[in-house]
């Protein structure tokens, strides 16, 4: 199988895996040794990026109470069941450090808390999405929920990340493959 790195993978409706039900998934990883990803559309309910500056003791607590609410009010997306209290952020590859990881040509991906600090207080790359936790699979894992239908791919598509509302990415996801949840529907035209 050609790498999957860069490309999403859509949840089946019939995901029996709760935690996946109407995921979309980045893959940011992909080899022999098996491949790595990251849930873009499951916020954590009330955590924001804000709540992690605090946690971490990322900056002065005057300076994060100042930041602007687009900042503080951040999302925080659960990216998957691995790793649960290790943040990554997918970014846009106008930032780049020692540490960011090439995912594609418009998209890094960054796991140090030097990026976090730069969101907050500069210089930020233009697009981002923080994320806790990751997914993982082992050698040959994802092609086999692949080749049993547990997961659609669909290409690279920045927009899905950073500008589709959170609640709207699965949904085009399918719609992205000209794909509708009817359609995918194993009971569809069953009475």
């Amino acid at each position: 199988m050609n790498s999957l790195e860069g490309q999403f993978l859509v949840a089946m409706p019939d995901m029996e895996d709760d935690r996946f039900a109407q995921s979309v998934i980045l893959v940011v990883g992909h080899g022999a040794d098996g491949s790595m990803g990251l849930v873009v559309n499951q916020e954590i309910a009330n955590l924001r990026f804000a709540d992690i500056l605090d946690e971490l003791d990322l900056g002065d607590p005057d300076a994060v109470i100042r930041l602007p609410d687009t900042i503080r009010e951040r999302s925080v997306m659960r990216g998957g069941p691995v790793e649960k209290g290790r943040g990554f952020v997918l970014h846009s590859a106008d930032y780049h450090s020692s540490n960011t990881y090439k995912v594609h040509d418009e998209l890094g991906l960054t796991a140090t808390l030097d990026i976090l600090k730069a969101m907050a207080f500069g210089p930020a790359p233009r697009r981002a999405l923080f994320a806790l936790g990751c997914c993982g699979w082992s050698a040959g894992q994802l092609e086999d929920e692949i080749g049993a239908n547990g997961w659609l791919t669909a290409p690279f598509d920045p927009g899905l990340v950073f500008d589709v509302p959170v609640e709207e990415r699965y949904q085009q996801a399918l719609s992205s493959m000209n794909i509708t949840r009817a359609s995918l529907s194993l009971d569809a035209g069953h009475g």
